[in-house]
């Protein structure tokens, strides 16, 4: 009988590389900490390579495996889906720009973006990406829908291939290696005197960002409740087991056997649990883009960026439909976002990077707050087909 190996966990690492960046920026000696900036310029270039390879595939395959589902049962649940994911986007814009500059200095970290004062690689790696990200957007808005319509198992077979390349490629290299990318990172935030102003907002965006994600199930659950005329308190209560098994896991994909157990308690119809569960664990993301909207609103008002209400109401618009079927990998709804960070919201690499840590670190209750949703999705699906 063999042994099972202890393995540490994203988070933990996370926060290993975060403490290694402060010790090492505040007493290593530039040679030294030069090296960990060349590694983590690195990182970022294959990073901003491997942004469009990203987009192509899990947009691609997410789109077509929708044109699978049941006709209109399946347009019901991805419009209700997407619909509450839109509401929890804009939920969180309006409580982060009433909230985040009551404690955010603007601006106060601008000089990061700029690099005037940052210490620089010993050596630079190009790796410039095979297309532009909007080129891959399109592209891959063209591909998964027309190998929904054609209905092509050999295409979409492909597309699925491609996309299991891609998760790869997120867990064997982007995963493993996110922690040396952020030691560098926080290295330069040491080294040019901005890590208090970033800590100080850190906590208290995770702080926010929870209480959010707990109002936001509550009131699922109670429009789902209202509709189905099931007892709220009750339901919530059954899904506490589900959103303990996303909280450990970090995948919506691997609570769903656990969450369709809950709508089975929760008295939800068989063939309607077992459809909207699994389908709304790649398409349901009102955690995922609460999270993201607030740390990307944190992240540019730390950069004196504008963070105006049309911007956002694009960005979270996207956000709804590229980060469909990211959510399998721990820390993948935050990697398929990186494009539309970047193309909508102006990011920079140390903005990225800055996001990266702000997202993974609350990943795990995003993806609890997932899941949950999906219950009140299935309550209202449950209701409208019978």
């Amino acid at each position: 009988m063999t042994e099972k190996k202890f393995k540490l966990g994203l988070i933990p690492r996370i926060i290993i590389g975060i403490i290694a960046g402060l010790a090492f920026g505040s007493i290593a000696p530039l040679w030294f900490n030069r090296i960990f900036i060349t590694i983590s310029s690195i990182f970022g270039n294959f990073l901003g390579f491997i942004i469009p390879l990203l987009i192509l595939g899990f947009v691609t395959a997410g789109i077509a495996e929708l044109g699978t589902g049941a006709g209109k049962l399946l347009g019901v649940t991805v419009v209700i889906a997407y619909g509450f994911t839109l509401l929890s986007g804009i939920f969180a814009y309006f409580v982060g720009i009433n909230m985040l500059p009551s404690f955010i200095v603007k601006g106060a970290v601008a000089d990061i973006t700029e690099g005037t004062a940052a210490l620089e690689p010993y050596f630079t790696v190009e790796m410039p990406a095979i297309m532009p990200v909007v080129s891959a957007l399109v592209l891959a808005f063209i591909l998964g829908l027309g190998i929904a319509a054609v209905n092509n198992d050999p295409l979409r077979k492909a597309a699925d291939g491609f996309q299991k390349i891609i998760t790869k490629v997120i867990e064997n290299i982007i995963i493993p290696l996110l922690p040396l990318y952020i030691v560098g990172i926080f290295i330069n935030m040491t080294y040019t005197g901005q890590v208090a102003t970033v800590f100080s907002v850190f906590w208290k965006v995770f702080l926010i960002v929870i209480a959010m994600h707990l109002i936001i199930i509550i009131v699922q659950f109670a429009i789902g409740t209202a509709i189905s005329k099931k007892n709220l308190f009750s339901c919530l209560k059954i899904q506490i087991t589900g959103y303990l098994t996303a909280l450990g896991t970090q995948s919506s994909a691997a609570t769903i056997p656990v969450n369709i157990r809950c709508s089975e308690r929760m008295g939800i119809s068989k063939g309607i649990r077992e459809f909207v569960i699994p389908l709304c664990a790649t398409t349901h993301m009102s955690g995922s883009t609460i999270t993201l909207t607030t740390c990307a609103m944190s992240v540019m008002l730390l950069n004196g960026m504008p963070v105006s209400f049309n911007l956002f109401l694009g960005f979270i618009a996207m956000l709804g439909i590229t980060i469909v079927a990211a959510p399998g990998v721990p820390g993948g709804a935050v990697m398929a976002s990186l494009g539309v960070l970047e193309v909508i919201l102006g990011f920079t690499e140390p903005m990225i990077a800055l996001m990266i840590a702000l997202y993974i670190a609350q990943d795990s209750f995003g993806t609890a707050c997932n899941v949950s949703g999906d219950q009140a999705v299935a309550m209202i699906v449950d209701t409208i087909s019978k």
